[in-house]
């Protein structure tokens, strides 16, 4: 028996009118279908983690700006809002 009441206190979910015998029901239907999906046989299934095969496509980064020398650097830093030294200053976003 599904205690639906346990559960939507559980998920923080608070039940109107009439919603407890409509989620008992949706709540029991998706019980029986996990059932039915534990009967497929998985012995020879490999596990998935990425489903399209994709790998990963971003470009190796092959600029390095503590590299440049002091010239390029300030050409950089030109281009700055704000600059402290040789870094740019950015806003702070943590306290």
């Amino acid at each position: 028996m599904i205690d639906v009441k346990k559960i939507a206190q559980l998920a923080r979910l608070g039940l109107g009118e009439g919603e407890e015998e409509k989620f008992k029901k949706e709540l029991s239907s998706i019980l029986d279908f996990v059932e039915e999906l534990k009967k497929v046989p998985t012995d020879n299934v490999e596990s998935t983690d990425h489903v399209t095969g994709l790998l990963n496509v971003v470009r190796k980064d092959e600029y390095n700006f503590l590299s440049q020398d002091d010239e390029v650097k300030e050409a950089i830093l030109a281009n700055a809002p704000q600059k402290q030294g040789r870094f740019f200053k950015v806003k702070r976003i943590l306290e």
